[in-house]
């Protein structure tokens, strides 16, 4: 995998603490920033201040008002997350949860956090188990993420011997432990009530919500899961103030704070980049990016990984943040967007994406069960020209079946928002694998039973 460390229009533009929180610290030869080097970059100062000057409460409070949003896909509010832990004081046993389960195609912007900045999130997850007064952790790491397991591990014996983990840090008086887990390789596990299952050794399926994880988690006890950017975040926030932090984000963006955004396919310069808010997808394909390769045209792409719907290129006018994608019709996701170019058959490329999808559904409710094998055998079909003329149909029943609050968690919806928009966009590709002079299936059932 190719990553792209510098930040700029085609690496051009200096990456400093004040206008690349995340990435400012990053090595130019991609190497891991281990503690003499972090603590050099101001490295855990924003946690010596969350530990010896600040109140839970104001921790909360803090982030709360940054307005940081979960940078995991789905975009919910990580301080108002924050705020439905108890307050009872009695509680003693809670633990904080770090979705590092990175499975979502196309999507690699955390490995990148985790391989070569370690220390960023353990700093974000100290001051975040603080304000929640969790006295232990987990990352729930993406089994295959070896380097990122091997680095994320060297980085707390180094905290730990230090004094930055453990008992009584930095003469605070508060305790928090943290270990890494490595998951099985479940889709499914970037669900957080799922990845709390298989963190307790069941199968990894979704849970009824209510109670939700603040109140019935982990072993049954409170409970909060964030993304490892969402939590890399937090440092810079508690160092810089709220106000520094929104002016991050260009004016009227809606968001707030910088993202890691990325591009690719076959463009010529593909990577991830940390961006501010409001930038417009023009921008990071052309300037970032650097348009298609030569002799490739853009034919569509996807803002924001494989559960996110095509667009179209003169939708490259929207800008990257949640309600500027949202305006054109999907969503932001996880801001790593793909270019598909014009050799590629949309009729190929979402059978590839739906037997994922079905294969990767755990299983739970029937919709999702059922209904995502029975798109893949219809794009099949289409795919080899023997599809029935009924088939287009009956895939945007499914994509209406299977959509937002008719399944048990969001990984169906995600699953047939591409479906959807490309037989919107690309519905020909689609009627061109219908086989001449084809009987609707219905029909062909009904004489068989006569």
């Amino acid at each position: 995998m190719k990553t792209l460390t510098s930040i700029g229009p085609l690496n051009t533009v200096a990456r400093t603490p004040e206008t690349h929180p995340l990435t400012w610290r990053l090595r130019d030869d991609a190497q891991p920033v281990w503690l003499d080097e972090y603590q050099r970059k101001d490295g855990y100062a924003a946690a010596r201040k969350a530990l010896k000057d600040m109140a839970e409460a104001d921790i909360v409070h803090e982030v709360k008002e940054s307005g940081l949003k979960g940078r995991g896909g789905a975009g919910f509010p990580t301080g108002v997350k924050w705020s439905l832990m108890p307050a009872d004081e009695s509680i003693k046993t809670r633990y904080l949860l770090c979705n590092a389960d990175e499975m979502e195609p196309n999507t690699w912007k955390d490995r990148l956090l985790m391989e070569q900045l370690p220390h960023l999130l353990i700093e974000g997850m100290l001051i975040s188990a603080r304000a929640l007064k969790a006295y232990r952790g987990y990352i729930f790491l993406r089994g295959e993420y070896v380097d990122a397991a091997a680095n994320l591990n060297r980085a707390i014996e180094e905290a730990k011997a230090a004094g930055l983990l453990g008992k009584n840090i930095l003469g605070s008086g508060f305790d928090f432990e943290l270990f890494v887990h490595t998951g099985a390789g479940r889709y499914i596990c970037g669900e957080e009530t799922a990845l709390i299952n298989s963190l307790e050794g069941r199968r990894a399926n979704p849970r009824a919500k209510p109670p939700f994880p603040a109140a019935v988690g982990v072993w049954g006890k409170p409970t909060c899961v964030n993304n490892v950017e969402s939590l890399c975040n937090v440092p810079a926030i508690i160092g810089n103030g709220v106000k520094w932090y929104h002016s991050l984000a260009r004016e009227g963006s809606g968001d707030h704070g910088t993202k890691l955004m990325g591009f690719s396919g076959k463009v010529k310069n593909p990577g991830i980049w940390e961006l501010p808010f409001g930038i417009t997808a023009q921008e990071l394909f052309e300037d970032y990016a650097g348009g298609m390769r030569d002799g490739y045209q853009l034919k569509c792409w996807q803002p924001g990984g494989a559960g996110t719907g095509f667009l179209l290129p003169e939708h490259l006018s929207a800008s990257m943040h949640s309600a500027g994608i949202g305006k054109v019709g999907t969503r932001m996701g996880t801001g790593l967007a793909l270019a598909v170019d014009h050799t590629v058959n949309m009729v190929s490329l979402l059978r590839n994406m739906e037997e994922f999808f079905a294969r990767e559904s755990c299983g739970w409710c029937t919709p999702c069960r059922d209904g995502l094998p029975w798109s893949v055998k219809m794009l099949r079909a289409l795919e080899r020209g023997q599809g029935s003329a009924e088939d287009i149909e009956t895939l945007l029943g499914l994509v209406n079946f299977l959509g937002p609050g008719r399944t048990f968690c969001a990984h169906a919806p995600g699953a047939v928002e591409p479906l959807g928009s490309a037989i919107k966009y690309f519905r020909a590709e689609f009627e061109a694998g219908v086989a001449p002079g084809s009987a609707p299936r219905g029909a062909a059932v009904q004489i068989a039973g006569a």
